[in-house]
């Protein structure tokens, strides 16, 4: 079929909105990528921001209806969802990705998409295994390890975990969420919760706490956001 089908190079413009960048939220299912994205969503709108959400689950129901899960299929998955997080990130806006994005080559391309026209940060929610086998909200790790759903992530398919990530976000049994933070010369103000962080502080912030989640990844994602030190759906997008 593709044989037939001959790509336009369109007369685009080299020129790109300003303010523009991507949050790539990765991580085993179950382990809080859609619930932080959605919190963090509110922050930036509430800062001005266009916010548009590329999750995972709602991808596969609509632009990759169709496609399974063996490596080639969740390759071309996590390729369509950088690819539209280029294109909104060239105008400006600021896409909020949430998808399990298991191999590190394919989230590459993602970032080298993305890093043409905008900044991109991977956001690693680094839940362990266990934790997010016990939630099973959606029953999906019980039915992996029955043998229900061949080539799970975690359980039959490997995740591999970022070597380099923008941010950790440690989301444990233990109900509070670390956030390794370091302050930012450029921009020192900007990587605080509550109280203002000295060089090199690692702060834990409440899990329970939405408000403290929520503005201390907008205010390290914004344009001029700080620096992280790195350690900080349907199962198998």
């Amino acid at each position: 079929m593709t044989d037939n089908i001959f790509a336009h190079e369109h007369p685009e413009s080299d020129r790109a909105r300003g303010g523009g960048f991507t949050l790539w939220f990765t991580g085993l299912s179950g382990s809080g990528k859609s619930t932080i994205a959605h919190l963090v969503g509110p922050a930036l709108d509430e800062r001005g921001h266009v916010v548009e959400y590329l999750d995972g689950d709602t991808i596969r129901t609509h632009l990759s209806k169709g496609l399974g899960f063996s490596k080639e299929d969740r390759d071309t998955n996590i390729e369509r969802i950088g690819w539209v997080a280029s294109r909104l990130t060239r105008q400006g806006g600021a896409v909020i990705a949430a998808a399990i994005s298991p191999y590190r080559e394919t989230r590459a391309k993602a970032r080298e998409l993305v890093e043409q026209v905008g900044r991109f940060v991977e956001v690693y929610v680094d839940t362990p295994l266990e934790v997010c086998e016990a939630r099973d909200v959606k029953g999906l790790y019980a039915k992996a390890r029955a043998g229900e759903i061949p080539e799970f992530t975690g359980i039959s398919s490997p995740y591999e975990a970022p070597t380099q990530p923008s941010l950790v976000l440690h989301a444990g049994a233990e109900p509070r969420l670390g956030l390794h933070l370091v302050d930012d010369a450029d921009c020192p103000a900007r990587t605080h919760v509550g109280d203002d962080l000295a060089d090199g502080v690692r702060p834990d912030v409440d899990g329970g706490d939405a408000n403290a989640v929520r503005e201390a990844v907008a205010l390290w994602a914004g344009p001029r956001g700080g620096r992280l030190a790195g350690s900080g759906d349907v199962g198998q997008s």
